[in-house]
């Protein structure tokens, strides 16, 4: 692949962020309960997603919004001129075959320029879209989530962009009546569509009385979350809720309105981050995103970070494990890390806790790089928040700060064993779950306010401007047989820091037993070191190696040392050598770990963890 710098959208300079101010109203409620709010009122925002398609299109026509690899490695291109122009002869094509709002187009393929500009197309007449997590089509075995959500949604259109990759996932599918449209190898014995014919069709006035009849509570996608347990849920969203979640973060963050926000995002669009966060935040910034095919997994981070050296973001979305990976890249190369931090803003995590390790060796690096500490920012919200709800706009030095409640969200702490249980209401929530309503009754509380499920407290409570602490999950935390609650998420991103290089992710185990143990997914390339291996080498060699027992044992034992409480105290650990398995539902594409769903799918190995086995690392 070419190795020159991309040439960004814009050539103003880095300057200093500028963030609202940290301001908060409390509301106290009987019981101990409160209700938080931004005093910042929510602006006046466009009514549906295609608005800022078409200003951006009069406005900086020739400016790039979406660019990816072609085959040979160059960047393909499409301005927000040529965007807008593929979008309109698409919405034409979907409407000349008699689609309505009861027969989305479903969206199996990963992230790309078809993909976008299908979605945009879709959205701009008022057709809903359901993009499906490619995992369901190819790292699933059983094809079950894919066909739940194929029949819940009863699609028109289905998109694939490579035919022949999604040849066995199609096979899979009762597709009678259904199109399937695809941009490159048809598969055999399959009738479909080329991608082309949408685009070749020529525009006509039926787009504009479409258009007309959208409003911001139109349905615009159904997104899928499958929770923490059972088929994956349809999240309703509005053009609403993803139109008030951008104007509330450009109030918060006013500096992503300075210069065009350049993105390198290889975050899913079939999930709410990379699909509603970022895409959106992109297009309504009038900035361009390069998609990323890479992944935060050996043999694809090699292709983030080809990327990423040539292009220099001006803003950095990742999850944690998604840092874990790419950091080593970072810190051999000091060319890559001089350019990596070149034009950045910020960096910003989500999806789960940053370890603390993970975030200090940013921090180092980027102070060598331009002889500063990089602003790290995070937020927090679901897929039924479309996805913000409490946002960072504010220095913090730590992980785990979620932030304020932003513009127009109302966020409700309850007190929940031993916890502060976290609802939320506003103009980003989600009305409910796609043909079921009796889980959207369940969703929501008296007075309106959806129920998330998970905990926060105050990071100081004399100071609630001072932000809210991420306090895990209700449901997961538990209780030892001494009667103590285990807070499984503090223990979890505690147990990572404690453990590194050699943990990449855990899972806490321990209900109704004596005492607190692990199920260790360990890190390949950090146990490799550790050992003096290749980082190719098997992972049952490396999980048996002394040295990486041991350093293990050595990094837990230091954090036990300071947290000798039967709750927080890590007794006993059993390194997996299994990863996470997507049919389980045990790991998402953003890599965050389902506590309850490994439990369940691997109880025998819970049994060993609590037995006399010796492949159990027991930790003074």
């Amino acid at each position: 692949m070419p190795q020159s710098r991309a040439t960004l959208v814009t050539d103003a300079p880095r300057a200093q962020l500028d963030f609202a101010p940290a301001r908060v109203t409390v509301e106290n409620l009987p019981g101990g309960g409160f209700i938080l709010r931004s005093p910042m009122a929510l602006e006046p925002y466009a009514s549906n997603l295609c608005e800022y398609l078409i200003q951006w299109a009069g406005t900086a026509p020739e400016r790039t919004f979406l660019a990816e690899r072609d085959p040979a490695g160059r960047w393909r291109k499409v301005t927000y001129r040529e965007a807008l122009g593929q979008v309109r002869s698409i919405a034409q094509a979907l409407l000349d075959r008699g689609m309505t709002p009861d027969r989305p187009v479903m969206i199996l393929s990963d992230n790309g320029i078809e993909n976008g500009l299908l979605q945009l197309a879709a959205m701009y007449v008022g057709i809903p879209v359901a993009p499906i997590s490619p995992a369901y089509s190819l790292m699933s075995r059983d094809f079950g989530k894919l066909r739940h959500v194929f029949d819940l949604v009863r699609p028109a259109l289905v998109f694939a962009a490579d035919g022949e990759r999604f040849a066995t996932a199609l096979g899979a599918l009762n597709l009678d009546g259904v199109e399937v449209v695809v941009t490159r190898e048809p598969p055999d014995g399959l009738e479909v569509t080329d991608f082309a014919t949408l685009t070749g069709t020529a525009p006509g006035p039926a787009i504009e009385q479409a258009r007309s009849r959208i409003g911001p509570d139109t349905l615009a996608k159904i997104l899928f979350t499958s929770g923490s347990t059972g088929l994956p849920k349809g999240v309703i969203n509005t053009h609403r809720m993803m139109c008030s979640n951008q104007q509330a973060m450009v109030q918060i963050w006013p500096f992503i309105t300075r210069r065009p926000p350049v993105l390198v995002d290889w975050l899913p669009w079939s999930h709410t981050f990379g699909g509603n966060h970022n895409f959106n935040m992109i297009l309504r910034n009038g900035g361009t995103l390069y998609i990323d095919a890479g992944k935060p997994v050996p043999g694809l981070v090699e292709q983030t970070v080809a990327n990423l050296r040539e292009v220099a973001p001006t803003l950095y979305f990742n999850v944690p494990r998604g840092f874990d990976v790419i950091l080593p890249y970072l810190e051999r190369d000091p060319a890559f890390r001089d350019h990596f931090f070149s034009d950045l803003d910020t960096i910003f995590y989500a999806a789960a806790a940053l370890p603390p390790n993970l975030w200090q060796r940013l921090e180092a690096l980027s102070v060598a790089a331009r002889g500063e500490k990089v602003v790290m920012t995070s937020a927090w919200g679901a897929t039924e928040t479309a996805p913000l709800a409490a946002g960072v706009h504010f220095p913090i030095d730590r992980a785990g700060v979620i932030g304020l409640p932003v513009p127009g969200t109302e966020l409700k702490m309850l007190p929940n064993a031993g916890k502060l249980e976290m609802r939320v209401r506003g103009p980003n929530v989600t009305p409910g779950y796609y043909k079921r309503e009796d889980l959207s009754r369940e969703a929501f509380d008296a007075d309106g306010f959806y129920k998330i499920g998970d905990a926060g407290r105050l990071a100081d409570p004399d100071d609630p401007a001072k932000g809210i602490l991420f306090d895990g999950r209700v449901a997961e935390d538990f209780k030892l047989l001494t009667g103590s609650w285990v807070s499984v998420g503090a223990l979890r991103v505690a147990a990572i820091a404690a453990g590194a290089p050699v943990i990449q992710d855990a899972v806490v185990a321990g209900h109704d037993r004596d005492e607190v143990g692990l199920l260790v997914f360990p890190s390949p390339a950090g146990a490799a070191g550790i050992a003096g291996l290749d980082p190719g080498t098997p992972l049952p060699e490396l999980v048996a190696d002394e040295k990486v027992r041991a350093a293990l044992r050595d990094g837990l034992a230091a954090y036990n040392g300071e947290n000798p409480g039967s709750s927080t105290r890590i007794r006993r650990v059993l390194m997996l050598t299994e990863p996470p398995v997507v049919d389980a539902n045990e790991i998402t594409d953003k890599g965050y770990i389902n506590q309850r769903a490994v439990l369940e799918r691997r109880a025998g190995l819970v049994e060993t963890l609590f037995s006399d086995d010796p492949e159990v690392v027991l930790i003074p």
